[in-house]
């Protein structure tokens, strides 16, 4: 008996909580104000609670920090990135999407540092960026978020990463893409690798770098760990599980050329779209409100 009045009060409560995020989130759309038409597209409700919950909340912070991103996306146009440009990057299969899913149908994106091919530039940050926006396009029905696996096999002083390009990707991460990573595994990293990251935490936000777990194979407790968000048939051996890791580049291409064709409709990135939002008007285009709003 106790324990149903428990929960209804807890529902309530919840309920009431409820209320005052989407109280939050009108707030912020009202704070916003007109939006070009693709900016509206990425703004929808989902996303502007992640802007609110990277802030705590705070409808002022969370204002800004969206104004960013739309301009950041707006300069580097990530959902125009084009496989072609950036395929060469990923010959090696050093970052990919996986074709597996973790226990709660996120994405997965495996990277394997020790695969390095090119000279960390900033054509490999677009190349990253590129399977970020892939990963969120493959995400299942009321999934936000993704995991990272990183395999240091074969991971060198050669093989690192500068510090300059490590923390323009945790910027990028961090400042535009909040909330979408749920948790990164590094998996039985060397000891070299110990003094990098001493260097890139400083760049890392306490919230962000909560999420990454330092995973070792000889270790109960990191196996466990690694059970709890995968399915060890899927998992790759490199991270413990039970299937084998192979990257077959010709096929992920072709993997990506029709989630481009995807992708394409989710921007509507047709001839027609872009004569509208390159037309003679200069003043930010307000797109209807979509319908699904109203209830």
């Amino acid at each position: 008996m106790f324990r149903l009045k428990k929960h209804s009060q807890s529902h309530n409560h919840h309920d009431n909580d409820s209320t005052q995020e989407d109280g939050k989130i009108i707030e912020l759309r009202a704070a916003l104000g007109p939006l070009s038409r693709r900016s509206s597209k990425y703004c929808t409700d989902a996303c502007l609670r992640r802007y609110l919950i990277a802030r705590n909340w705070n409808v002022e912070k969370a204002r800004k920090m969206l104004e960013e991103t739309l301009k950041w996306r707006a300069a580097y146009k990530p959902e125009e990135i084009r496989w072609h440009e950036v395929a060469f990057e990923g010959e090696t299969g050093k970052v990919s999407r996986a074709n597996f899913c973790d226990r709660q149908g996120r994405s997965v994106l495996i990277m394997r540092p020790g695969m390095q091919n090119t000279t960390p530039s900033e054509v490999s940050v677009r190349h990253l960026v590129y399977l970020l926006e892939n990963a969120i396009l493959n995400l299942v029905e009321g999934q936000e978020q993704m995991c990272w696996l990183i395999d240091f096999t074969g991971f060198t002083m050669k093989t690192n990463v500068s510090v300059k390009i490590a923390s323009d990707v945790i910027n990028i991460l961090q400042n535009h893409y909040p909330e979408r990573l749920a948790v990164a595994f590094l998996y039985n990293p060397p000891k070299i690798f110990q003094a990098f990251w001493k260097a890139i935490k400083y760049f890392l936000d306490p919230k962000t770098s909560q999420k990454v777990k330092f995973v070792n194979p000889k270790d109960k407790g990191s196996v466990e760990l690694m059970k709890s968000y995968f399915d060890m048939e899927n998992l790759p051996s490199v991270f413990g599980g039970k299937a084998t890791l192979e990257y077959d580049h010709q096929q992920f291409s072709q993997m990506m050329a029709q989630d481009e064709l995807k992708a394409a409709q989710v921007w509507a990135l047709d001839e027609k779209a872009h004569h509208i939002t390159n037309g003679p008007s200069s003043g930010p285009e307000v797109a209807p409100e979509p319908i699904t709003a109203t209830n």
